[in-house]
């Protein structure tokens, strides 16, 4: 049975973006290189493949995916080791999914500025920042979904997608 609370929230923003934090833009990274992968790569091993086409399934309910260049430098840094690892290039997927979104600068002043920036840094805040316009908040860091929640903005935690694999296609 589909979560009203969620069915909510993509119908309210489904003509908007959805940012998706650095962890699950990994995941979404990896799983469109190689699904092979995903319970092999150490910064993907707490996922699965159906994780993964959840994910994929919520990303398509959106217009767009927004970003900033603070979530793709955290992927990038943190993907980098799937190269060492694996002896495959992860550029050109990286690459592919960078033009299929949408990015944005938030100045980092603006950023450290929030009251975040202390408990959660640069990235998190910058998030924190780009929640306050029309779009959906996706995270599995439960701190940061919790301090969003209490500001009583729109966010949504993937480990509550995953325990209902509401959204699992693997078509």
């Amino acid at each position: 049975m589909r979560n009203t609370y969620i069915t909510s929230l993509i119908l309210k923003y489904r003509n908007g973006s959805l940012v998706v934090d650095t962890n699950l833009l990994i995941l979404y990274l990896v799983g469109n290189f190689s699904l092979d992968r995903i319970d092999t790569f150490k910064r993907t091993q707490g996922y699965s493949r159906e994780d993964y086409y959840a994910l994929k399934s919520l990303v398509s309910h959106f217009k767009s995916v927004l970003t900033t260049p603070n979530i793709l430098t955290e992927v990038s840094n943190l993907s980098a080791s799937f190269n060492e690892q694996f002896d495959f290039q992860v550029s050109p997927p990286f690459h592919k999914l960078i033009a299929s979104l949408t990015e944005e600068y938030v100045q980092s002043l603006a950023a450290s500025e929030q009251a975040s920036f202390n408990k959660f840094g640069l990235t998190d805040s910058v998030i924190v920042h780009l929640a306050n316009r029309d779009c959906l908040i996706l995270t599995d860091d439960f701190p940061l979904y919790s301090y969003l929640q209490k500001k009583g903005i729109d966010v949504l935690n993937f480990n509550h997608l995953r325990s209902e694999r509401w959204l699992y296609d693997a078509t």
